[in-house]
């Protein structure tokens, strides 16, 4: 069981998630919200394999973490699906 920083979790009860059910939101989450051990602790419990796979497809990634997400599996940001995403909905304009 990974130790995870527990205010990653703040929203849900930690003690009773199944990891493996939601292996995919939790990846999500700590990449999103941990530090580097709780992304360490992230590749132990899943797999690097595991780990690629749900950064790929995920569906939110703040923009500064899929820099480092793109780093930690050796993958061009232009293949996150999250990037694409925030590509083709730029926004308001900021004027």
């Amino acid at each position: 069981m990974p130790a995870f920083n527990k205010a990653i979790f703040w929203d849900i009860d930690f003690e009773n998630l199944d990891l493996d059910k939601y292996a995919n939101w939790v990846i999500e989450r700590v990449m999103d919200r941990g530090d580097v051990e709780d992304i360490r602790q992230c590749r132990r419990y899943y797999g690097d394999e595991k780990v690629k796979s749900a950064l790929l497809n995920a569906k939110h990634i703040s923009l500064n973490r899929i820099y480092l997400a793109a780093a930690i599996i050796d993958q061009p940001i232009t293949n996150f699906k999250c990037y694409l995403q925030k590509q083709s909905n730029p926004g308001l304009s900021p004027y």
